[in-house]
């Protein structure tokens, strides 16, 4: 008599996990699609906002232009749902975290949910200061620096991609105290080795401003310096979680040894 995979108690477990990674991917997939459809009828002002700090600074004779017949709506309908991706990522996280949390003891879920929120938090204080302080200082320095006789314009296209780069890597970048936590909560290092290396760090940081960011020191500094400190921000955290864990080892080892 012949059984199938449906009755084989061993492959129950990993079809119900895949199902239920399935139903979540779709939720985050309807998740994005409800957001973007409810925004896409305001693209265009979602795009003249997004560009403000570079059309503020350009002349009478200056302006963005597009140069394919597409590019004015492809533009605003692309950068619309880039938006709705990233005001649905508390969301996509949720359930990313409500995927892994059944597997997690409970002092893993007391570390993880902090540090999950506060990526989220700093994805977004990143992309708000690079909106906010970041980008009018570049663009008033690209639009000054060139010469007097080259007038501004910049592709609809090239400007969105160009910015949505912007967006990424200083959302990135502002969840380097996540990863420096991280980094000392696996023992992978201790906040004293992060102070020893700091020099490394200082020069890492300025190469991957260098890679991330126009060929220019001053765009590269508006990288690099932010994710110095953020790195220092990470250390004093981490002095704190990892003087509250070696605190935990010990009161377990002294639970122990009074047992």
């Amino acid at each position: 008599m012949s059984t199938t995979k449906e009755n084989d108690p061993k492959e129950l477990p990993l079809i119900s996990h895949l199902v239920e990674l399935r139903d979540r991917l779709l939720r985050c997939v309807a998740a994005i699609l409800i957001v973007f459809i409810a925004l896409v009828a305001f693209s265009n002002d979602i795009y003249t906002f997004i560009s403000e700090p570079l059309t503020s600074l350009l002349g009478d004779d200056e302006t963005i232009i597009a140069t394919k017949v597409m590019d004015t709506f492809l533009a605003p309908f692309k950068l619309t749902f880039m938006v709705a991706v990233f005001i649905t990522v508390p969301y996509l996280l949720h359930q990313a975290w409500a995927f892994i949390a059944p597997g997690l003891y409970q002092n893993e879920v007391r570390v993880t949910l902090p540090i999950l929120i506060s990526s989220i938090l700093l994805f977004y204080f990143g992309i708000a200061f690079c909106y906010y302080v970041v980008m009018g200082f570049l663009f008033e320095f690209f639009t000054k620096a060139g010469p007097e006789n080259v007038r501004n314009m910049t592709d609809i296209s090239a400007y969105l991609d160009f910015v949505l780069k912007l967006f990424l890597a200083f959302g990135l970048t502002f969840e380097i105290p996540v990863a420096t936590v991280l980094l000392i909560l696996s023992g992978i290092t201790t906040p004293d080795g992060l102070v020893a290396n700091r020099p490394y760090v200082i020069i890492g940081c300025f190469v991957i401003g260098m890679l991330i960011t126009p060929p220019d020191p001053f765009s590269q500094s508006m990288v690099a310096i932010p994710m110095y400190l953020l790195f220092e921000v990470g250390v004093l955290a981490g002095r704190l979680v990892y003087k509250g864990d070696k605190q935990a080892t010990n009161d377990a080892k002294e639970e122990e040894s009074q047992a």
